[in-house]
């Protein structure tokens, strides 16, 4: 677990800095690897989230109303965050001190980055899986290699995105401070979970319900990128081998490990 904590840290973390320290980046090439991190994270969400979620409960209905609960979740975050989770990048004005805007951002940020850090919880995960028999064991060991990776590639625009809004509003030395504190969402939420189920705190119900509303926030981060990335409704062929090159990667991970 201390692995996982470290790169789902250090990921945030420079990917931030290079907001931080390149400031004439280019904002099409963000988007381009927005698209491929959208992808990714959509596939896995679909082969890899999703049936592992319906297998391992007993009232798939439950699971579904969990999945649309976590759908509208992120539609409220996103009122919070203004959709930096999905790459929105607002350009404000400089102020001196913290605008009272840059909190609500944190808080939508934060806790959304919390709670998909819940789905990377080990013995959460293997809750889900107490039903397996030993060779799907070490399936699910490398398809949890997937999600880390989808989940990472989610996290470096995310990380991004934010520097560079807050770049537009604070003081560096208080940009710094922010993504450090973001930076620690995920790998806490991942800790959370996997501490309060190894001491009976929760159970796997509770677990279930977190991981099925982290998936529809997922879905909706996923497709609001999809939709957003042709605004105006043209075929971008960059932008759809970039999708297909993402759904390979993500589908053959799964379907070879």
């Amino acid at each position: 677990m201390l692995f996982n904590f470290l790169l789902l840290f250090f990921t945030a973390l420079i990917a931030g800095g290079l907001a931080y320290f390149l400031p004439n980046w280019q904002e099409r090439y963000f988007k381009l690897v927005l698209v491929f991190a959208g992808s990714y994270l959509f596939a896995i969400t679909v082969m890899h989230i999703l049936p592992e979620l319906f297998v391992g409960t007993e009232d798939a209905r439950f699971m579904g109303l969990y999945i649309l609960l976590g759908f509208l979740l992120q539609q409220i975050l996103e009122l919070l965050s203004s959709g930096v989770e999905h790459g929105h990048i607002h350009h404000h004005g400089h102020h001196h001190g913290i605008e009272s805007g840059v909190w609500t951002l944190m808080i939508g940020l934060f806790l959304h980055a919390f709670l998909e850090g819940t789905l990377l919880s080990h013995d959460g995960m293997l809750a889900l899986h107490d039903h397996s028999h030993e060779g799907h064991h070490h399936h699910h060991h490398h398809g949890s290699n997937n999600l880390l990776f989808g989940i990472m590639l989610h996290k470096g625009p995310e990380a991004f995105a934010l520097v560079a809004v807050l770049m537009t509003a604070l003081k560096k030395r208080w940009v710094l401070v922010l993504l450090v504190i973001f930076a620690l969402a995920s790998p806490l939420g991942m800790w959370a979970s996997s501490f309060l189920y190894e001491t009976d705190l929760i159970g796997r119900g509770a677990l279930n319900v977190f991981y099925g509303m982290v998936a529809g926030g997922f879905l909706h981060i996923s497709t609001t990128i999809f939709f957003e990335s042709s605004p105006d409704h043209r075929f971008h062929l960059n932008k759809v081998i970039i999708s297909m090159i993402a759904f390979g990667l993500a589908i053959g991970f799964e379907l070879l490990a």
